[in-house]
């Protein structure tokens, strides 16, 4: 598991990006759910933690492609792929992030450090 950070310094309606490889992004909706999604847009190199929370989905602040935060399936283009999803587990008042095992959809021309 991955501390993300506690849970009273992520605001409903805000998001975090972790620094990791290939970043996360961790959701707290006005609902107060809390997801973690890859923090990269799979149409084009864009931090989806920048983009526009609006319910359970994110619109990507480059070509406003949105993704269900539940699922991480595109809900409007131009991205085609979805993205990767993160199980998050609340704990002692902290946010942690339990990385999926599936490979992560990048968009064309990024890859993850140490590969070519």
């Amino acid at each position: 598991m991955i501390p993300a950070c506690p849970l009273a310094s992520l605001p409903r309606g805000e998001a975090l990006r972790l620094d990791v490889d290939p970043p996360i992004a961790v959701f707290h909706t006005d609902d107060g759910e809390i997801f973690a999604i890859d923090d990269t847009c799979t149409h084009q190199d864009a931090s989806l933690a920048d983009g526009w929370l609006e319910g359970c989905e994110v619109e990507c602040p480059l070509h406003a492609s949105r993704f269900d935060l539940r699922t991480g399936k595109v809900d409007a283009p131009p991205a085609k792929r979805p993205v990767r999803t993160h199980e998050v587990v609340v704990e002692d008042d902290t946010i942690y992030v339990v990385p999926s095992d599936a490979p992560p959809n990048l968009p064309p021309g990024v890859t993850l450090k140490g590969e070519a």
